[in-house]
């Protein structure tokens, strides 16, 4: 009896990690697919337009890959 409940436990802790793997992955497809839609929409810009807002080409990069926060 005490077999199955470590055999219960394992299994239980093996899906969360296996939750947590799927979680994460989701997690970074969807930072990946917001920073993709802020640099492509950032590169239509043009110098002049860029600066209105305070950046240049050079800062595209960092922006869309900063973390919401």
């Amino acid at each position: 009896m005490a077999n199955v409940q470590t055999n219960l436990a394992t299994s239980s802790i093996l899906a969360g990690r296996v939750a947590s793997f799927f979680h994460h992955t989701l997690n970074n497809a969807v930072q990946w697919n917001a920073a993709r839609i802020t640099r492509n929409s950032l590169s239509k810009l043009s110098a002049r337009e860029l600066d209105d807002i305070g950046l240049s080409f050079g800062d595209i990069h960092a922006v869309a890959t900063r973390k919401a926060r």
